[in-house]
């Protein structure tokens, strides 16, 4: 499903125009992006918790030359799906 299909689908649920239920999207997005960013992670019931976790330095080889690098560490998003998504995608 692409952003637009996501859009429409939201519009017609919830009885509101695409321009608005774009909106709540990039609000809801915003919001996401700014919690892992302050508090490192948000859960949202029924459909999971998206968290920030710490990815150590390790050493890593180029493919195209083979040569060997250093990965620093960094901070990556990660999402856990809550158990009622997991059962209505199980069917």
């Amino acid at each position: 499903m692409t952003k637009a299909e996501l859009v429409s689908r939201m519009a017609k649920d919830a009885g509101i125009s695409q321009k608005s239920a774009d909106m709540a999207l990039n609000a809801l997005t915003k919001a996401i992006q700014d919690s892992l960013k302050t508090d490192g992670q948000i859960r949202i019931p029924e459909l999971g918790t998206f968290k920030v976790s710490k990815r150590n330095a390790r050493s890593g080889v180029n493919p195209r030359t083979g040569d060997k690098i250093e990965i620093p560490e960094c901070q990556v998003p990660g999402f856990t799906a809550a158990k009622a998504l997991k059962e209505s995608v199980k069917g």
